[in-house]
């Protein structure tokens, strides 16, 4: 059975499941009558429902059904509740003719509290049945239970209280000052209670329109009164307040943070207060058993104990990542600011460097500030470790560089720690000139062999790394001075041959002079000279650095012999004698030929043109060399004859424009003009002859072939 009007609308299927558990009353042949709730307590003015079921035989019918608060005595018929003037307007059966026996009761009053009873009649005599046991109604109203002392900071529970346990769960409804709260259960949990929790409570079930009366929750408590604003170095005072009067003056006690402080009034002075006064404060009044709520004091001042952290905190390698974190002791929260030396590189708690190099080293400061003050930290140093970089070399002295002198070289770079080991190379690289921890490389008494490109290598426990090439020029003078001659060493008369002078030397040699031996003064200057004549010659390099003679070459000249001289007076002479020969033989052919025709007697008998060009003219000179000589020209054509019997002769041509000197050898055997009267061969050696001009020599024109003949005459 349910109370409020929600359970009417509770289904069969329900209500079926609910006569599983009740004992109805059974009666034989099928009459019976089960109440689902034996006994119910509602609310006042709350609306109940009794519900029942019922069953008789099939062959009966069913003519009332009704109930009544009365058991049946012998011979009276119990009234009907619906007759009842209690009851008017507040009755209703919802039952059937059937089964259901279900009755509503609105409305419910505190004279309604009895028990009920189902009670139907039938069509036959004697077919009357009411359930035996029936429904006992209770009727209760809400109240209030609240404790009777209440201290602030008890764990206090309001509950709303009936007369006996209501049948149904009813939703609650809570009210303070008359204001909603937000419980629903017949308990209002106020854990822990407060000062503001004090006033009228009531509550009530809203969809029974039920409402408890008021009552009032005072609440007993000790408060502790605080400045809202606390700087460091001010005067504070604290006051431990009552919410209620004593008869007596009672003792007050003291605690921060929990801890017991003193036996005191109820007031605590701190003049002046400080950052270590802040904390919890509570008051006590230890024989009423009292105790204050705590409450914070908060003690503003500015930043102190600044300092600044860095992780990893081990060796920084260049490359890795770095946070450093600034850390002060400040009220209220601090900004932060960040600078290396003087220059600002960010904001925050804590400034990070993700991939950290060389130029981050420094030191490192951290600036807390609030609107009560601001304070630097103490600089913080970062070293970042880091292999070498920005190698280079320098030499010293940096100016000329003279062989015979001494140079330094010298090896630089940056590195974290410093660098190791140096060491030193020349190219071309075929080893290690020096590895020393020493960056400086010497040369004392430099020479041109150690000209050339150097570079060094810088290494410390974290890499290495090499220079560029860096020239070392080592100046100084000529070496080595040579002289070399060219064609050969031989010099033939009117002609030169070429000295050239060579020399190692830096810079490159500015003057050379050549020297004949046995003078003593030069003979020329330039890296060539040509020597006109034979002798021995040498040469001197100069530079800005000194000097260098060359060892002596002689040339040699190859001149006329006085054989050869002979030689051509023998030829010339035989010319003559050849021309005096020829006119013989012509005059006495033409004595024997009278006038006989001249081609005739040449065809026939041998003949010779000899023609000889005079070199007396004073005419000038033909400016081709080809044309020049300064000598006789002899221009001899032999033509061989057509008897063989007085001679035997070769004949030489020569081309008017051709130099070349063509040797012909003429030989006369036995014959009428010439006679052999000596054995002995004349040798004519060859002359060289210097052109003259064309226009000195003769015109020979007329003869079949030209030529400088030189001959050898038996």
């Amino acid at each position: 059975m349910e109370m409020t009007a929600p359970f009417m609308g509770m289904s069969l299927t329900v209500s079926l499941l609910f006569l599983i558990f009740i004992c109805g009353v059974v009666a034989q042949d099928g009459w019976s009558v089960n109440y689902i709730f034996k006994s119910v307590c509602v609310p006042k003015r709350s609306t109940v429902f009794m519900r029942c079921t019922y069953t008789y035989p099939s062959d009966y019918s069913l003519q009332k059904a009704f109930w009544t608060k009365q058991w049946p005595a012998k011979n009276i018929e119990p009234p009907s509740l619906l007759d009842h003037p209690e009851f008017t307007g507040r009755v209703q059966y919802l039952g059937d003719k059937k089964h259901n026996c279900t009755l509503r009761l609105i409305d419910v009053r505190e004279t309604d509290q009895s028990k009920y009873y189902f009670r139907f009649i039938t069509d036959k005599p004697g077919g009357k049945y009411q359930g035996a046991g029936g429904v006992d109604l209770s009727v209760t109203d809400l109240q209030v239970e609240v404790p009777e002392r209440v201290i602030e900071g008890d764990k206090v529970t309001l509950t709303c209280k009936t007369t006996c346990s209501l049948t149904v769960t009813q939703t609650f409804t809570w009210y303070r000052n008359g204001h909603p709260l937000s419980s629903r259960t017949d308990q209002l949990h106020l854990q822990p209670i407060s000062r503001k929790d004090a006033g009228r409570y009531r509550c009530a079930v809203l969809s029974q329109n039920l409402h408890s009366p008021e009552v009032t929750l005072n609440v007993r408590y000790l408060q502790v009164e605080v400045p809202e604003r606390v700087i460091e170095g001010d005067k504070v005072t604290l006051t431990c307040k009552t919410s209620f009067s004593l008869s007596y003056r009672p003792k007050f006690t003291w605690y921060r943070n929990g801890r017991y402080l003193s036996f005191r009034t109820d007031q605590l002075h701190l003049q002046p207060v400080s950052r270590e006064d802040a904390g919890r404060y509570c008051c006590a009044v230890l024989d009423q058993n009292l105790y204050s709520p705590e409450v914070t004091l908060n003690v503003r001042y500015g930043p102190k104990s600044i300092s600044v952290s860095i992780s990893p905190s081990g060796e920084i390698v260049e490359g890795s990542s770095v946070t450093l974190t600034c850390s002060s002791d400040a009220n209220p929260p601090v900004e932060y600011n960040w600078f290396k030396g003087t220059s600002s590189v960010g904001k925050g708690k804590t400034y990070t460097v993700k991939k950290i190099s060389s130029v981050d080293s420094g030191e490192y400061k951290c600036r807390s500030s609030n609107k009560h003050g601001e304070k630097l930290s103490e600089a913080l140093t970062l070293n970042v470790l880091y292999p070498p970089k920005s190698i280079s070399v320098s030499i010293n002295p940096s100016g000329e560089i003279v062989e015979g002198s001494s140079v330094t070289l010298t090896c630089s770079s940056d590195a974290n720690p410093p660098v190791q080991n140096y060491t030193w190379f020349k190219k071309p690289n075929t080893g290690a000139l020096q590895k020393s921890t020493s960056q400086i490389y010497s040369i004392s008494n430099i020479s041109s062999a150690d000209s050339g490109e150097y570079h060094c290598m810088a290494t410390n426990e974290h890499g290495s790394k090499y220079s560029e090439y860096k020239s070392l020029t080592v100046l100084y003078g000529p070496k080595s001075v040579s002289v070399s001659i060219s064609p050969s060493g031989e010099i033939v008369e009117g002609s030169s041959v070429t000295l050239t002078c060579s020399s190692d030397a830096n810079p490159p040699v500015q003057n050379y002079t050549w020297f004949k031996e046995g003078g003593s003064s030069p003979v020329g200057s330039g890296h060539s000279y040509r020597a006109p004549q034979s002798g021995s010659y040498y040469c001197e390099a100069q530079n800005e650095h000194g000097s260098q003679k060359s060892d002596a070459v002689t040339v040699t000249e190859k001149g006329v012999k006085s054989a050869d001289l002979f030689a051509v007076l023998g030829v010339l002479a035989g010319c003559g004698c050849l021309f005096v020969i020829v006119a013989v033989l012509y005059f006495s052919k033409k004595k024997q030929g009278g006038s006989a025709d001249a081609s005739k007697l040449r065809q026939e008998n041998h003949y010779i043109d000899m023609a000889v060009r005079s070199t007396t003219s004073d005419a000038a000179p033909d400016p081709h060399l080809s044309n020049q000589c300064d000598v006789h020209y002899a221009c001899i054509v032999l033509q061989r004859v057509r008897n063989p019997r007085n001679a035997e002769s070769s004949a030489v041509k020569a081309s008017g424009t051709d130099e070349e000197v063509q040797y012909a050898t003429v030989q006369h055997r036995h014959d009428k003009v010439v006679q052999k009267t000596e054995e002995d061969e004349v040798q004519y050696a060859s002359i060289r002859f210097t052109n003259t001009g064309a226009a000195n020599r003769s015109d020979v024109s007329t003869l079949d072939d030209v030529s400088v003949i030189y001959s050898s005459m038996k």
